[in-house]
């Protein structure tokens, strides 16, 4: 009996948050930041789970009985262990073969960022279970998590993809995007953690115009793709804060903690926490770490 690895890469969208749930066109890039899994066939029926973080530390641990066609955890009030549960029956539900026999397995994952840093520990999960459950993985998203599924499209690629969701499918393709300017761009962890389906209500909750925004965000995304120079890019970053935050009605995270940068700032994903992107003439770290976010990126060692 040998045992399979899985791998899946993080991910950040650069364009179209929010928006790209109601279909407009999405600019992504999966990062050098992944999260792997690792499956070995042990002989009893039961899963016996670890997940280590980035510093190699266990951060979850518990053992699941498999049941005929249920799994059954020990700890009934950990949300952790019923999260597990729900994605592992989901699999089940989408293969009826998976984890149907007397075996069982030790598992462990293996995160390669901190899990408040927003790249990915659910979507890299729900990829690498669904390799290994042999299904499709949007449609264990949409059994479980939910969302726009960019993110289960960047695990699953090697560069920059855009990506848009049309009447019945999703349609994920690479794109060329690779900028001049790529070693004036950085990305700032905020210190805190977004909750993305909360983002997401607050968006579906507040949204107006949005058929005219995702016009405008399409050709945002577009040109931030063919873009040749830094300030026009900063414009375009610009812009695409300033449509949003109408569409949502929240506040540019510069106008909150960066009025005084030189550069653009521009959230990414659900606004409030996890990374932004800067774009700067000169390096922007000693700015940033001067107001406490240490956490400073350049775009070259996170983008894949």
């Amino acid at each position: 009996m040998k045992n399979n690895t899985f791998y899946s890469h993080g991910k950040l969208l650069l364009s179209a948050e929010y928006v790209v749930l109601d279909g407009a066109l999405a600019l992504a890039i999966p990062t050098k930041y992944g999260q792997s899994l690792i499956v070995d066939p042990i002989d009893k029926p039961v899963l016996n789970w670890k997940s280590f973080d980035e510093t190699k530390n266990i951060w979850f641990e518990t053992t699941f009985d498999l049941k005929g066609n249920t799994i059954e955890g020990h700890d009934l009030n950990n949300d952790i262990s019923n999260r597990l549960i729900e994605i592992l029956q989901a699999s089940k539900a989408l293969n009826p073969e998976f984890l149907n026999s007397d075996q069982g397995y030790k598992i462990e994952t293996h995160l390669e960022f901190p899990k408040n840093w927003g790249l990915g520990t659910s979507s890299t999960l729900i990829t690498n279970i669904a390799k290994w459950a042999n299904i499709d993985p949007f449609q264990l998203l949409e059994k479980t998590f939910g969302g726009s599924g960019y993110d289960i499209a960047c695990a699953q690629h090697h560069n920059p993809i855009t990506y848009r969701i049309a009447p019945d499918k999703k349609i994920v393709e690479h794109t060329n995007f690779n900028p001049i300017f790529k070693e004036q761009l950085y990305f700032i962890h905020l210190n805190k953690k977004q909750n993305s389906r909360d983002g997401i209500k607050h968006y579906h909750e507040n949204k107006k115009n949005a058929a005219s925004a995702i016009n405008a965000i399409n050709k945002l995304t577009l040109n931030m793709i063919s873009c040749q120079t830094l300030d026009y890019f900063q414009d375009l970053m610009v812009n695409h804060e300033n449509l949003i935050a109408k569409l949502t009605k929240q506040t540019p995270v510069k106008d909150i903690y960066f009025k005084d940068f030189d550069g653009a700032v521009k959230s990414l994903g659900a606004w409030g926490g996890d990374f932004v992107l800067v774009a700067s003439k000169q390096n922007p770290t000693t700015y940033f770490k001067a107001k406490g976010f240490n956490t400073v990126i350049p775009y070259g060692k996170m983008a894949l």
